[in-house]
């Protein structure tokens, strides 16, 4: 398929998307009406999914007539006990995505309809390895809020709309599904919403430019690691990157993630089966992260990237525990009650592989501030963990027009020194945001992996410098800035300086003549 045509199938697809958001504008909330699309989208997603297998395995069967959405209930449930072993979850015939759309605006109890096909499809899962994946997935997809209306006519009136126009996207054939169609309806979503839904959209998703330079700086040299992990999952849009840039089958064992949002953490579970990962190679849990990690007993991590969430509280020192944790310990101190951002750093650093690399988008403030995280940074610095620290742009994220960095951690480094690199200017303008373009990662990420100098760029700081700096870790500590000031002559100047004095003789010689004729004029009269 040409780059034309999927942009042209892009668009069409955005325009059934913003097609459905003002069919139900004034009534569902932007933030909360992104939840009933994707919901509504997965479950076609799931019902095509398990159409298209069992169809693809009769056709190959030489059952070319076979339609899985026209057998009858008490035949499919005679597949059910192989096709959960196979695929994880079961649909009935009558509960597809198509047959339920299909009956929906003469269905007066679809609400119920609805409730009962999703408590149906998670239960399908329960007993089976794809349990933990679909548990509670269609919580957030509340048929009876008011939000979809007052009365329950009114409710289905507005999921007849959402069931008509999911079913009229042009997400592909069930025989030529192309499943990117979704993830990218996915991503639109997000990006539709997060841009004006604040911090309440903005902290779990991350602009596709930043994750894309993220996973980049993490997978330089490499075209397969074992495993992706992200702490901060939020929707997952971080963990995802990894399969873009490496494709699937790149991620050997698998993604892993850990959110404490349910609502998010549900989001991320959706996006993962949207783009196409399979039940059991997926492991996203709904945990505090610094208070409860999920994955201790884990194989070290080859891939860390995380937009961990900026200068939030945590238990910090007040909990004896923490001070004896495995991940912070080293350190011999804890990131402040009031900003756990290094915390997250060093928990980072304890999931690294020894041939790994971690990324993280870090708060400007824990680049400089003292106490506790100064201590860190020194801890970090003389044990060779930092390998970079990137300034990006401002504005880059939605809701915050912070000029945040990136700080890239290895634990096995071949010098002792640490690379900066002031990628401040490397952007685009696109309506309210700034945006990193191919060519602006690329020259990040070549700089990286080059790990060259580059004047007003990037420069290699050896620790005893940064030790003499008192573990400042700022860029513009160590990059020069380009001086915007215009550059001066001297000959010159001083040249049109002399003309400027000999000017002003001239004229200081005239008026004293004047004066002098003017008196002797006044003489003559008098």
């Amino acid at each position: 398929m040409t780059d034309t045509k999927k942009e042209q199938e892009r668009g069409e697809l955005h325009r059934a998307i913003w097609a459905i958001a003002e069919k139900l504008r004034g009534t569902v909330d932007g933030w909360d009406f992104k939840n009933y699309v994707l919901g509504t989208m997965f479950y076609r997603y799931l019902s095509e999914n398990l159409m298209n297998y069992i169809n693809q395995r009769e056709t190959d069967g030489e059952n070319a007539d076979f339609s899985y959405a026209e057998m009858s209930d008490e035949d499919a449930l005679k597949l059910r006990k192989d096709l959960i072993e196979e695929k994880g979850f079961f649909i009935l015939p009558g509960e597809l995505f198509c047959n339920v759309a299909q009956r929906a605006a003469g269905n007066e109890h679809l609400d119920e309809t609805l409730e009962t096909v999703f408590r149906h499809i998670e239960e399908s899962a329960k007993g089976s390895g794809a349990e933990g994946s679909f548990a509670g997935l269609f919580d957030d997809y509340d048929v009876n809020s008011n939000k979809l209306g007052a009365t329950v006519a009114k409710r289905n009136e507005k999921l007849v709309k959402l069931l008509n126009g999911v079913a009229e996207m042009n997400l592909g054939k069930v025989k030529d599904h192309q499943i990117d169609a979704f993830g990218d309806a996915y991503e639109y979503l997000m990006t539709m919403y997060a841009s004006n839904a604040g911090k309440s959209g903005g902290e779990f998703f991350t602009p596709a430019d930043v994750s894309e330079l993220l996973t980049r700086l993490g997978t330089v040299g490499k075209t397969k690691i074992n495993k992706v992990y992200d702490p901060a999952c939020g929707s997952g849009s971080l963990l995802l990157q990894a399969a873009k840039v490496l494709g699937l089958d790149g991620v050997g064992k698998g993604f892993y993630g850990q959110e404490i949002n349910v609502t998010t953490y549900n989001l991320c579970r959706i996006n993962m089966f949207l783009h196409d990962v399979g039940f059991d190679r997926f492991h996203i849990s709904c945990e505090d992260t610094l208070m409860h990690p999920q994955y201790w007993d884990e194989e070290p991590f080859e891939l860390i990237v995380s937009n961990p969430p900026y200068s939030i509280k945590w238990a910090g020192n007040e909990n004896s525990q923490l001070l004896g944790d495995p991940r912070f310990a080293p350190a011999g101190v804890l990131a402040p009650k009031s900003k756990a951002d290094l915390a997250f750093v060093m928990h980072c650093l304890s999931c690294l592989a020894d041939h790994g690399t971690a990324a993280i988008v870090c708060f400007p403030g824990i680049l400089y501030r003292g106490g506790a995280e100064k201590k860190i940074r020194q801890y970090l610095i003389e044990n060779n963990f930092i390998d970079c620290v990137i300034q990006l742009p401002s504005n880059l994220f939605f809701g915050t027009s912070i000029a945040t960095c990136i700080m890239v951690l290895k634990k096995n480094k071949q010098d002792h020194k640490t690379l900066f690199i002031d990628a401040s200017k490397e952007y685009v303008r696109v309506t309210n945001n700034n945006h990193l373009t191919a060519e602006n990662i690329g020259r990040i990420v070549d700089t990286y992996a080059e790990r060259r100098e580059h004047t007003h760029f990037s420069r290699l700081a050896t620790h005893e410098e940064i030790a003499q700096r008192e573990y400042n870790l700022s860029v513009s500590s160590y990059v020069e800035g380009e001086n915007a000031r215009e550059k001066i002559n001297i000959a010159e100047l001083n040249a049109e300086i002399a003309k400027l004095v000999a000017r002003e003789q001239i004229l200081r010689d005239e008026i004293v003549r004047m004066i002098a004729q003017m008196e002797d004029g006044s003489e003559k009269i008098l």
